[in-house]
C-alpha cells in the first residue's frame, strides 16, 4: 500500500511539474475533498474543495508553474507528501490520503507559522 501511496504523490508532483491539469485530475479521486490552512495570514480556501475538477484546479494554482520554486516529493506526516519551497522557504506543504490508487484527500498547509520548520537553508 505504501508503494501505491508514494506513486500516486509522484504522479502529482510530475503533473504539477509539466503544467498539466488533465493529470492532476486524473490523479484525483471523483469526490476528492481539499482543505487550506492559511492561518488567516495568507489567501487559503476558506472552506473545503470538493470534487476532481476543483481541486485539480486548486492544486494547479498553488502547486504549479510557480517561477523559481521547487516542488519536491518528502515525507508528510510519516506518509510522501509534497513542499514547495522558493529559496528554501517553505511556501506549502501538502498531506495526501489515497484510496484505490487516487487521492481521496488534501490537506495543504500554507499557514507561514506551521511552515518554519519545513524552511531549508
Amino acid at each position: 500500500m505504501l508503494d501505491r501511496h508514494d506513486d500516486v504523490v509522484r504522479r502529482l508532483a510530475t503533473a504539477c511539474a509539466q503544467g498539466d491539469v488533465a493529470a492532476l485530475r486524473a490523479a484525483l479521486a471523483t469526490d476528492v475533498v481539499a482543505v487550506c490552512d492559511g492561518g488567516g495570514l495568507v489567501p487559503a480556501a476558506l472552506g473545503p474543495i470538493y470534487g476532481a475538477d476543483d481541486v485539480a484546479e486548486l492544486l494547479s494554482v498553488l502547486l504549479c508553474g510557480r517561477p523559481a520554486t521547487e516542488l519536491t516529493v518528502e515525507a508528510v506526516n510519516g506518509r510522501a507528501g509534497l513542499a514547495l519551497r522558493d529559496a528554501g522557504r517553505a511556501l506549502a506543504v501538502v498531506a495526501v490520503k489515497v484510496a484505490e490508487l487516487r487521492v481521496a484527500y488534501v490537506w495543504i498547509v500554507l499557514s507561514p507559522a506551521k511552515l518554519r520548520g519545513w524552511h531549508r537553508p
